[in-house]
């Protein structure tokens, strides 16, 4: 299946708008996930938006709140916020151009690809590409996506563009306080030579798919081993739908599609008096 842009509009630079989309470079992989279960039904743990001494409420009832005294809110409809007016909604704009070094790697938060969005966009969209690559810059601009508009950073990545979503000044935490313990003391010099040498014996091309999720094989390896076990506990919800509102939140996967075939766990029996 092909993947879903999160964000069509222009990327501008100076006079020229390129009709780009942009998609997550991320992927959830192939990772264990679990829903919580009600042990004695089989059923899936639900939980759901309600208010103290009214109970569950609907979802156009919900409006955003923000908080100025102790339980005292300003109230805003979903139409206020839609009707902020944004450039960077529809178009990301590259403002300014800096060497890569120049940002921390603190401030980079999440990775996206930018594309063409059709043939006619493609030579200015390689301009951008390449003359990126040749000044060696990446260039800078603002972006709104998903109701908040970004910091990002753009750079040639393969045949296309990659954006970097960056953080905010204000957004990050100043390390003084973590160090605080640190002193100003060189470490031993005899012990960074050994230090030094280990490093640069390990020293080699960097290759993401040498790296593995353990944790996440060792816990598949289990499920696998409890599905082969006829004797593992087993349950399958009765009547259980999941259109049951939106605020479902999705927290155990039942042991994977067999799962789903096996029958209901039978209740030990009472023994006589």
């Amino acid at each position: 299946m092909a993947p879903r842009a999160l964000w069509k509009g222009q990327l501008r630079l100076s006079l020229v708008s390129i009709p780009v989309e942009i998609f997550s470079a991320t992927k959830t992989g192939a990772r264990v996930s679990f829903r919580q279960i009600h042990k004695p039904s089989g059923k899936r743990i639900r939980y759901e938006k309600s208010v103290a001494g009214i109970g569950p409420v609907k979802t156009e009832d919900i409006v955003k709140g923000y908080e100025v005294n102790s339980d005292e809110y300003i109230l805003l409809d979903p139409e206020e916020i839609d009707a902020i007016k944004l450039k960077t909604k529809k178009t990301f704009e590259l403002v300014q151009f800096v060497d890569a070094h120049e940002i921390s790697p603190l401030y980079f938060n999440k990775p996206y690809y930018i594309a063409a969005s059709d043939e006619l966009a493609q030579d200015a969209y390689r301009v951008v590409r390449d003359a990126l690559r040749a000044s060696g810059k990446v260039g800078l601009g603002q972006v709104t996506m998903r109701g908040k508009e970004y910091l990002a950073a753009v750079k040639p990545c393969g045949d296309g563009l990659l954006m970097e979503t960056l953080h905010y000044q204000d957004e990050l935490r100043e390390a003084d306080s973590i160090f605080t313990d640190m002193t100003e003391k060189k470490a031993d010099k005899d012990l960074l030579e050994v230090a030094t040498s280990l490093i640069a014996r390990k020293t080699a091309p960097f290759d993401a798919a040498a790296y593995t999720d353990k944790y996440a094989e060792a816990m598949q390896a289990i499920l696998d081993a409890k599905l082969k076990n006829k004797k593992t506990p087993r349950v399958k919800g009765q009547g259980d739908s999941d259109d049951q509102g939106e605020n479902v939140i999705d927290l155990m996967s039942a042991l994977k599609e067999s799962l789903k075939e096996a029958g209901k766990r039978k209740a030990p029996r009472k023994k006589a008096s």
